[in-house]
């Protein structure tokens, strides 16, 4: 009994002096949202190499090395200084979607589908994620910043299914035909003009979902043009969109007997200024009608970031540290959107 008391007693000795003595970690976060994560006991030094062009190298104690190539695998690389970095941000993606415009990816992964569209020179077009149940895209999202905004090729116009989506579970164009419904865009053609690969893109059947036209052309539209306003005021706009598709949130009637046809239209949208190291966030709702809607006070369809939480059950810009997510998701400064409300 004295020796398994002792030998208890040296455990917890043991694991005290580990918890007091927490080692310096390094985490490399590679291409597939995994992290790489060394400490003090595994290794003696890292080299970051001409800024993260060529990739970083971690020298082990065993004598070996370990290369992390940027131009194939390492997206980011920091070194904390003992504390557990994850801390910050409880409900943060923890594979892949790590970028601040995903939102949180739904539970069952083996029903929803997270697809990347992006370009060698661009980066990312856009992301989404598409739901096996239900036909349909739960959101898209992307960023916009003055890199990726210029206006360098036309509009491709050339829709076409999704490859990357299984033939069973995906949409197209005869899913719309004679429908009465256009194929609304989420990422529009007119965000992604900055070459004709990224528009080409935007034209995918999983970035759309069936939208009357009184609506995809009139109000949303007009949305989609603020919104480029806006992330020419910002360092980067990112930017969350999709129409509702909780079965409460979805007319009777489907699209072609198929896909569902959402009740609202909403965005998300995150603002960053780099000179204040600040945020603004918002949310825009509106409602699904085959009628026109000439309202130009958006101010009237503005909510915060919570209320949208609450009406979509999606937590949007889950990546951001916990502190500021809960600041800037429960305000809404309709002074720095430049907008008002009617009544």
């Amino acid at each position: 009994m004295r020796k398994i008391l002792f030998i208890l007693t040296a455990m917890i000795c043991s694991l005290s002096a580990m918890a007091e003595e927490k080692a310096d970690t390094v985490v490399i976060t590679l291409r597939d949202g995994t992290e790489v994560r060394y400490t003090t006991v595994e290794f003696d030094r890292v080299q970051v190499i001409e800024n993260l062009k060529y990739g970083v190298k971690v020298y082990l104690k065993n004598g070996k090395s370990k290369d992390y190539l940027a131009s194939k695998v390492v997206v980011k690389y920091y070194q904390s200084g003992g504390e557990d970095v994850t801390d910050n941000n409880k409900n943060r993606n923890k594979y892949r979607a790590k970028l601040l415009e995903y939102p949180h990816l739904a539970a069952d992964s083996t029903r929803n589908q997270l697809i990347i569209k992006s370009t060698a020179k661009y980066g990312i077009t856009f992301s989404l994620e598409w739901s096996y149940n239900d036909l349909a895209n739960r959101w898209t999202c992307y960023q916009l910043y003055a890199g990726n905004m210029l206006d360098n090729a036309d509009r491709s116009n050339s829709f076409k299914e999704d490859p990357e989506i299984p033939s069973q579970y995906r949409s197209t164009k005869e899913d719309y035909s004679g429908s009465g419904y256009t194929r609304g865009h989420l990422c529009p053609s007119a965000d992604r003009l900055c070459s004709s690969e990224q528009n080409a893109q935007t034209f995918y059947l999983s970035n759309m979902q069936p939208q009357y036209s009184n609506h995809n052309s009139g109000l949303w539209q007009r949305l989609e043009d603020k919104v480029r306003d806006w992330a020419s005021d910002c360092d980067t706009l990112y930017v969350v969109k999709a129409g509702t598709i909780r079965s409460d949130q979805i007319y009777s009637k489907k699209c072609n007997n198929r896909l569902p046809v959402p009740k609202y239209f909403y965005m998300a949208l995150l603002a960053y200024d780099k000179k204040t190291n600040s945020y603004q966030a918002m949310g825009l709702w509106t409602e699904h009608n085959n009628t026109s809607d000439s309202n130009k006070k958006y101010g009237d369809y503005a909510i915060t970031i919570d209320e949208l939480e609450e009406r979509t059950g999606i937590d949007f810009f889950c990546n951001l540290p916990d502190a500021t997510e809960d600041d800037v998701e429960n305000k809404l400064n309709l002074n720095y959107w430049g907008i008002t409300k009617s009544r």
